[in-house]
């Protein structure tokens, strides 16, 4: 009984630490020459800005959902039309999903480290293709 206890303890205290990180990342948006902004519209035809990392893998530019938090993730898979912001630009693009070996590759050239993977729970990992419009 006391160990299921204390294996109980451990569990919501890490939750509590995965949904902090979470929180604080989702609140503070840390912008960087890493990251881009993207802009998704949701089902009622409003605009969300994000800011996530921008990925290479041969030649192509993609963003991944690396959190629980994925509306804007969501949204691509809706409405494909984005708009992107990077280095002061803003550009329109399609959001393709990738799959297969292509995902494969992708998270193969944008690996996450353990320490971070661990922080935000070790949600699944999925990747779009930017395509400029």
């Amino acid at each position: 009984m006391k160990a299921a206890k204390i294996i109980a303890i451990v569990l919501v205290v890490y939750v509590g630490i995965v949904i902090a990180f979470e929180s604080l990342l989702g609140y503070f948006q840390p912008a960087n020459q890493s990251t881009l902004v993207i802009t998704t519209t949701d089902a009622d035809g409003a605009s969300h800005d994000r800011v996530v990392a921008r990925l290479r893998s041969n030649g192509q530019l993609y963003v991944a959902a690396n959190h629980w938090p994925r509306a804007w993730f969501r949204q691509t898979s809706t409405n494909p039309a984005v708009e992107i912001e990077m280095d002061g630009v803003r550009s329109s693009y399609t959001a393709v999903p990738v799959a297969g070996e292509e995902h494969d590759r992708v998270d193969d050239d944008n690996g996450l480290g353990f320490v971070f993977r661990v922080l935000t729970g070790f949600p699944p990992r999925y990747f779009v293709r930017l395509e400029p419009r």
